[in-house]
């Protein structure tokens, strides 16, 4: 089968450690582990969060040059290098000798009349107090919003992608049996001007929201998405808690999620199996495998109600496959 796997943030770094190289050397190989087993038996591309990588980037930005900080796409291309780098390695380290694999800096285009333009929500990069705030924000223009640890932080739009632009070259590797890393920190934010011209904005794009698209174009079977949450939960911190093992995108419509964490993953694993996907699961990093065997995890489906009238169930048809790496099927 071919997946589209997206790494979490936090997959790749856990929470709470240092964000130093040996760190995060030290996740992607455990990462790494993980995904080889996948492609050992299908076509796998891997995407992949910067949350913490662009930070980090931020504030040094910040540090060195506080008055002309470095632009966010230029940024998210700096991570999508440095992370690329890193999953490449050890992901070419834990496969077999003749594998291809390859890191491509991914531009995502999103639409410069977003809403989100004009409600700047996720925040990024350093914790200022409220003089600092105060000159920072009068002398770039910057939204910023109070931290609960005190303090203020800037935050910019996070818009919603509207096309990948080298989905072109990323469906030649695929189709050629290569890995690729892509679309990471959900992909360098670009917009068109009126002269159709391509430019930087100062932006976020989310990496899940970024992986179903790509999942999407390149007609995947299915959309993986790992975290360090073991599945997704009824009722979260509440009495009635109960993990969520198959479900449909209908019987999740009417459930709410926070939308600074699992809301984006839910919508974009029901706007990939409404397109047409086998399925999207969502679940821990280690246990990948195990989710699209029906065996942990979350696995949202859009064949539930063709099993319930008698049609053959998705898992086990999955496991009766031959296990073979396959070519992207279809075109954009």
């Amino acid at each position: 089968m071919c997946i589209v796997v997206a790494l979490g943030g936090n997959a790749l770094l856990k929470r709470g450690e240092p964000m130093t190289a040996e760190a995060q050397h030290t996740n992607v190989r455990i990462a790494a582990a993980a995904l080889a087993d996948l492609a050992r038996d299908h076509q796998i591309i891997v995407a992949h969060g910067n949350g913490p990588q662009v930070g980090l980037m931020a504030l040094r930005s910040a540090a060195y040059a506080p008055e002309n900080p470095w632009p966010l796409d230029i940024l998210g291309a700096e991570t999508e290098g440095m992370i690329g780098y890193l999953i490449e390695q050890e992901l070419m380290n834990a496969l077999p000798s003749g594998t291809d694999c390859a890191t491509l800096l991914t531009r995502v285009e999103v639409n410069p009349l977003d809403p989100a333009f004009d409600q700047p929500t996720k925040p990024i990069g350093p914790v200022y107090s409220a003089e600092e705030a105060k000159l920072v924000r009068a002398e770039h223009r910057w939204s910023m919003v109070s931290e609960a640890t005190g303090g203020l932080r800037r935050v910019v739009p996070s818009p919603l992608p509207v096309a990948i632009l080298n989905i072109a070259p990323i469906r030649l590797l695929v189709d050629a049996g290569v890995c690729v890393i892509c679309a990471g920190g959900g992909g360098i934010p670009v917009v068109r001007g009126s002269d159709g011209q391509m430019e930087g904005v100062e932006a976020v794009i989310d990496k899940d929201r970024t992986s179903a698209l790509l999942a999407q174009a390149l007609n995947a079977d299915i959309l993986l998405m790992l975290t360090d949450v073991e599945a997704v939960f009824r009722d979260w911190g509440g009495p009635d808690q109960t993990a969520i093992a198959d479900i449909s995108p209908e019987a999740l419509a009417p459930m709410q999620f926070p939308q600074g964490s699992m809301g984006p993953k839910i919508t974009s694993a029901c706007e990939f199996v409404r397109a047409g996907g086998r399925m999207a699961g969502i679940g821990r990093l280690q246990d990948a495998r195990a989710i699209i065997e029906g065996r942990a995890g979350t696995r949202v489906r859009g064949d539930l109600v063709a099993a319930e009238n008698g049609l053959p169930d998705l898992n086990k048809a999955a496991q009766s496959e031959n296990h073979q790496p396959k070519a992207v099927r279809g075109s954009e």
